[in-house]
């Protein structure tokens, strides 16, 4: 019986580190192309295509042996409808919620702007400018905003969607440890149901990072984005009965 695997994970938290991690393992098909990104379950019509047509036009690539065919669609955390949608075409599937310290993803999401010629502003005006409201986007150039620095890393406000309709499948996952530690991979692997014992050669090794350094936040702009954060990251950590690898206002 064919399985499921879907990503979901916030932009710029490692997903497409965590993606190579997942094709490497010889038990697991990771969608192809994998940019652009699948996004099936953000459009009704294409979700409405069914199973058969979501297996053939992104795993034909798939060898015989695969138990678990997945993608990683960054959109569709932020996407509610997307969690029933998949729900209903493909029933029960493993979802992996890739997060990370959400300021250090904030200055990643803002290098990744800059660098697409999306944001001109220097950093720290555009993240103080966020505490006060999203800079107005055009959803006909980019799927999600390309300014939705801080909002993006209220991971709990998005999560309820798909723990409703997944409840029982939910593996939440964090970038500083999945780099870390090499017991985090072998660990997800055992809850994804494949052979834990599989080491990808590019383990330890994350991709699609900046390669020019950030400019420095000051300690008083730190202080405003943790609390910004903080309910939400309280809210994390009740749901996931345990501490955030990351500090919190």
């Amino acid at each position: 019986m064919t399985r499921h695997l879907i990503v979901i994970g916030a932009q710029r938290c490692g997903t497409t580190y965590l993606y190579s991690l997942l094709d490497a393992h010889p038990e697991i098909t990771m969608a192809r192309p994998a940019r652009p990104e699948p996004k099936v379950f953000i459009s009704a019509k294409l979700a409405a295509r069914g199973v058969e047509w979501y297996e053939s036009t992104y795993f034909g690539h798939a060898p015989s042996q695969s138990s678990l065919l997945g993608e990683k669609s960054t959109s569709y955390i932020e996407h509610p409808e997307a969690a029933p949608r998949a729900a209903a075409v493909l029933g029960t599937v493993e979802i992996v919620v890739m997060l990370r310290d959400p300021v250090a993803r904030a200055v990643s999401n803002w290098q990744f702007s800059s660098e697409s010629g999306h944001e001109e502003r220097p950093l720290a005006e555009a993240l103080a400018s966020n505490l006060s409201g999203a800079k107005a986007w055009d959803p006909r150039v980019t799927s999600v905003s390309p300014f939705a620095y801080l909002e993006r890393g209220r991971y709990s406000d998005y999560l309820d969607a798909w723990y409703e309709h997944f409840p029982e499948s939910v593996h939440v996952r964090f970038f500083e440890e999945l780099i870390s530690e090499d017991r985090a991979l072998a660990d997800l692997y055992k809850d994804l149901g494949v052979d834990p014992s599989f080491l990808p050669d590019n383990l330890g090794q994350p991709i699609n990072e900046s390669r020019h350094p950030a400019p420095g936040l000051s300690p008083e702009l730190v202080a405003q984005l943790r609390m910004y954060f903080a309910d939400s990251d309280a809210r994390l950590r009740t749901t996931l009965s345990r501490e955030l690898p990351w500090p919190s206002g």
